[in-house]
């Protein structure tokens, strides 16, 4: 889609969101909380960002983008080169982090921009009356995207901001912020945000919970090291025709399927947008991303082909 960007705001220090509709007016794709899309940058950088809007309002997507000091071409030109009444390049709405229907209690936990898939969460779970907190971390309230609206009557008694936790301090602030929960350990846990603090809260929320009551999203994939002895060759089967390809050490399946004439769509290379999962019939992936959750990872049924490999000699795919 070619969406025009609507409004442009300041949320926080370094944060701008961009309010985007279609140019003529129309109701756009429907999406669940937890959802995020693809946006393409004057630069020509596509990258993924959550939905943060009311999942209810289907005038308008409502994206934040923090500038990042180190940006590739994503924030940087997002914020620099984009004005209000520009067209950006949009995909349609993707959900690999959504709330569980059948969880009597939600916890959220949130750090700086990782606090945009949890507003999109609060604004249902507001509405549909669940039992919900979410826990807000950031530096200081000017670093705190969108603290005001949170801070309203309309999230009341639901949010909680924790402002300059020191590191020494976080996993006993978690702690209590879990401790609180009125259904204990069957509160399911949902967080976003730097990598060392989503494991800080995995780490928490571990200690009383089941792995399928605990959900995350990452911005950002982490490396994930290779196996003693380094990357090994392996084969792919096509199971629709049979064929057999080789996948070396060293290159992805993506590229030696696209070789082969089978186009798997992609986006981030990272493994941490689930466009190029596919499914499998037989084998053991061994799983290098960051889209798919521990629970699907053990059923080895998909494969996030742009950056998972195989433990077995050959992976039976369904394509």
């Amino acid at each position: 889609m070619n969406l025009t960007v609507a409004n442009i705001r300041d949320e926080a220090d370094g944060i701008r969101s961009f309010r985007l509709v279609d140019p003529d007016g129309a109701a756009l794709p429907p999406y669940e909380p937890g959802a995020h899309i693809d946006v393409t940058a004057p630069g020509g950088v596509t990258r993924q960002y959550s939905l943060c809007g009311s999942p209810d309002d289907d005038s308008a997507y409502l994206i934040a983008v923090k500038r990042e000091p180190a940006s590739r071409g994503g924030s940087a030109s997002l914020h620099a080169d984009v004005s209000e009444g520009d067209q950006l390049a949009v995909g349609a709405p993707r959900n690999l982090f959504a709330l569980d229907p059948a969880a009597p209690e939600h916890l959220l936990f949130g750090a700086g921009i990782g606090i945009t898939p949890l507003l999109s969460m609060a604004y249902r779970l507001q509405r549909s009356g669940s039992r919900y907190t979410l826990h807000y971390f950031a530096r200081s309230p000017d670093t705190a995207a969108f603290a005001d609206l949170l801070a309203s009557d309309r999230f009341a008694g639901n949010v909680r901001f924790h402002y300059g936790v020191a590191p020494d301090a976080l996993d006993r602030a978690l702690r209590a912020c879990l401790a609180q929960a009125a259904c204990g350990g069957a509160a399911h846990v949902y967080t976003c945000g730097p990598a060392p603090f989503m494991q800080r809260v995995l780490a928490a929320a571990a200690e009383g919970r089941a792995d399928d009551a605990i959900h995350l999203e990452h911005f950002a994939a982490e490396p994930v090291a290779a196996p003693a002895g380094g990357d090994q060759s392996f084969d792919v089967v096509l199971a629709q025709s049979g064929r057999v390809l080789s996948v070396p050490a060293g290159m992805a399946m993506v590229d030696v399927l696209a070789q082969a004439g089978i186009v798997i769509d992609t986006s981030c290379r990272e493994g941490i947008c689930g466009t190029c999962v596919v499914p499998v019939l037989e084998g053991e992936p061994d799983h290098r991303d960051h889209c798919l959750s521990r629970k699907e990872k053990a059923a080895n049924d998909q494969v996030c082909a742009c950056v998972s490999r195989s433990r077995s000699a050959r992976l039976v795919l369904d394509l």
